[in-house]
């Protein structure tokens, strides 16, 4: 095993995204995840491929957030099934639930008891809306307290049109890495003190922080900032082109003193340098809509990658291609960048995309694609001290299940 957090030991009570997601950094990070699951269908996030219409051997959304971890099945609302559950809480390092605050209570897993069991626990919890708050214990994923509630998807509706929809798992994911990074700055302060703690994320307070360049402003200034219109933007060098093949680049000139010079030498006009209507920039705000016509009728005769290489040549004009998920599978650089990991899957590997960390001093390694479920109950019983008798009557009983090994 290799990464920092080798030796961690930590269990995850997580479903659909927001949990797993954090389990799913921690392990990648080297720590040891083991995942409580429910009997019957286990994590609902294992009926994704149901969801998704699929008829394949496989489920991507599962297995994304939920390699390198083991699998056990236990049910915690028997009695001892939750005797079970305290084992293996009791000698771990970090406890992770997206569950809600109130279940978790009448299951015996709520922060004061698990610590007092155990004063060195790490104690994550991942909710909708926070802990405190009339709607600390309201039910949400991640299109309602992320997206929605927190004002993400107002602040992107153009006039005239209904909100956007979100991408799957946008603010579960990035709930998910506060939770890591939550759960690393604890455990690193808990090598001075000796104590564990409570740490908390929200997928309400993810999304606040997202937006937060907006909500500054408007928390400073008392005004909104309003959604940009390509046609109208008041700095054209901040602004999206369509090429001759119908494909979108965005030039990302935000100085636009610094890189207007650029694209007008870019655009075959380096005229407009000095034309009083384009020279300042409030010269250039006020004739914007003329200006981005312009420039939309010379970007539309030639292809994305012919405008590249002519905005490469210039020191100061940045750009981006507008890609499709397609492109950004086949590009280079997002390959080089550590953007996908290959996963031991059988005799072969499985690629998938990556958690966005690298480390340098202890590299992490990959070990295994998602587990089945229940596929490690009696392995993890078994470092639990449960004799094999022992582990055949509690599956009797219907206390734990899974595969059998």
């Amino acid at each position: 095993m290799a990464g920092p957090l080798v030796g961690i030991k930590v269990v995850e009570l997580g479903v659909w995204v927001a949990g797993p997601a954090a389990g799913c950094i921690l392990g990648d990070w080297g720590a040891d995840v083991i995942k409580i699951e429910p009997p019957g269908v286990g994590d609902p996030s294992r009926l994704f491929d149901r969801l998704l219409g699929a008829d394949m051997p496989f489920n991507p959304i599962f297995e994304n957030d939920n390699r390198n971890k083991r699998s056990i099945v236990i049910n915690i609302a028997d009695p001892q099934g939750q005797a079970l559950a305290y084992q293996l809480i009791d000698d771990a390092d970090v406890f992770i639930s997206n569950v809600r605050p109130a279940s978790l209570a009448r299951l015996g897993l709520d922060p004061d008891t698990l610590r007092a069991r155990n004063p060195r626990l790490i104690y994550a919890s991942i909710t909708g809306y926070g802990l405190e708050g009339p709607d600390a214990d309201r039910a949400a994923y991640d299109v309602a307290a992320f997206w929605s509630r927190a004002g993400i998807a107002a602040s992107l509706i153009q006039e005239g049109q209904p909100p956007p929809f979100q991408r799957g798992g946008m603010g579960d994911h990035n709930t998910g890495l506060a939770a890591a990074g939550a759960v690393s700055a604890a455990l690193f302060e808990r090598e001075r003190t000796g104590e564990g703690q409570l740490v908390a994320t929200s997928l309400l307070r993810e999304g606040m922080y997202t937006l937060s360049f907006d909500m500054s402003v408007s928390l400073r200034f008392g005004v909104d900032v309003q959604l940009g219109n390509r046609a109208t933007m008041g700095n054209p060098v901040m602004n999206n082109y369509k090429d001759s093949e119908g494909r979108w680049f965005w030039l990302v000139g935000l100085e636009g003193a610094r890189h207007w010079p650029a694209l007008a030498r870019a655009a075959g006009h380096p005229e407009w340098i000095e034309d009083p209507r384009f020279k300042e920039e409030a010269d250039r705000a006020i004739n914007a809509p003329e200006l981005i016509v312009m420039l939309d009728a010379i970007f539309a005769t030639r292809t994305r990658e012919e405008w590249g290489a002519v905005f490469d040549a210039e020191e100061d004009l940045w750009w981006a291609p507008v890609q499709t998920l397609q492109e950004v599978l086949q590009d280079p650089q997002a390959h080089a960048a550590g953007g996908f990991v290959e996963v031991p899957d059988g005799e072969g590997t499985t690629l998938l995309p990556a958690t966005p960390v690298d480390f340098g001093g202890r590299p992490c390694e990959q070990r295994h694609m998602a587990p089945a479920h229940g596929a490690d109950s009696d392995s993890i019983l078994a470092e639990l001290g449960h004799a094999p008798e022992e582990i055949a009557r509690l599956r009797e009983a219907g206390v734990v299940a899974g595969v059998r090994e």
